[in-house]
């Protein structure tokens, strides 16, 4: 358990929701991209194909936009960290018309985005994976030329990112109400946000715009080999814009990330720094120079452009 001294704090992403103006479209992204989508009348569940749960949903809308998201925590820890978002005096709204758990607590952090906070199962690691392999294991394994590779499958989410008008408020909303620990950040670009019961670097981050939006949904792979190939996976299906391969300085990890058709993101990602439970983690403010990457080509124009235009005012679900 966390110390008394600090918040009680959720442990996962349990999934988002997201919303595109054809799920057709959206079907043919995410399975090149290596999930497992079942279709149904009114939505799409993203899976990975070695686990059932569902991590993503994706819904329709006249644009593309979070429909919301939702958090695990304990059983024990929900009534306090109910206690503590009530305490930010954060709005109570509504469950989503189309959620897929309608329990827990609904509510809006300062930017808009609806939450569900509810009691779930962890789905973040509690330790860090063993994943990389030398030259003689993948021979071992019968892998040594590009055609003995199968697909590129995920095996997770790791974590999603965020535009905010207001990085600070994000940030001390999310530790405050939530729980969460920063990693990282640059200036009041950029900010890195961890789970405090063990987590990749970041389970949730927020990036500088002129208001809130969606960047994109990162998704753990086993090394930076599955990158690349993921990397050409998605080339072999038409998706040909995309940033990478390269390795970040906040978070260590490599990565390549895919332009969707709305204009925002998926990432492959690999070997991720993680952060046990207990552990006090080094939060730095970074040069804006380390807040994007190590080494790789440079990003796309539009990397940070948040395509989610509209100016209106957020509202809580009718």
């Amino acid at each position: 358990m966390l110390s008394l001294s600090n918040p009680a704090a959720i442990h996962s992403i349990d999934h988002f929701t997201l919303a595109v103006p054809a799920l057709d479209v959206a079907k043919t992204f995410f399975s090149a991209f290596g999930l497992v989508v079942e279709e149904r009348s009114d939505e799409l569940l993203l899976r990975t194909k070695t686990d059932e749960h569902v991590w993503g949903r994706v819904i329709v809308g006249d644009t593309k936009h979070l429909a919301y998201l939702t958090f695990n925590c304990y059983e024990e820890d929900f009534v306090t960290i109910a206690a503590q978002v009530m305490e930010t005096r954060a709005v109570m709204t509504a469950p989503h018309p189309t959620a897929r758990y309608r329990d827990g607590l609904w509510f809006q952090d300062p930017e808009g985005n609806l939450l569900q906070l509810r009691v779930g199962p962890k789905k973040t690691p509690d330790v860090r994976a063993e994943s990389l392999l030398t030259r003689s294991e993948r021979v071992d394994r019968g892998v040594t030329n590009r055609t003995d590779f199968e697909s590129v499958h995920p095996t997770r989410l790791s974590h999603v990112l965020l535009f905010a008008a207001d990085v600070d408020a994000q940030v001390r909303f999310y530790a405050q109400a939530l729980g969460l620990g920063l990693s990282d950040r640059s200036a009041d670009i950029i900010a890195f946000m961890h789970g405090r019961h063990g987590s990749d670097h970041h389970l949730v981050a927020f990036a500088k715009s002129h208001r809130r939006g969606w960047h994109h949904s990162s998704w753990d792979v086993p090394d930076v080999e599955h990158v690349g190939r993921g990397w050409m996976q998605m080339q072999a299906s038409g998706f040909t814009r995309a940033w990478g391969l390269g390795r970040h300085v906040l978070g260590s990890n490599y990565f390549c990330y895919i332009e969707d058709p709305w204009g925002s993101f998926c990432e492959y990602s690999a070997e991720i720094d993680f952060v046990p439970q207990g552990f006090a983690w080094p939060a730095g403010d970074h040069p804006p120079e380390d807040s994007l990457y190590l080494w790789g080509p440079p990003p796309l124009p539009n990397f940070v452009t948040n395509t989610e235009a509209s100016t209106t005012s957020p509202r809580a679900p009718e």
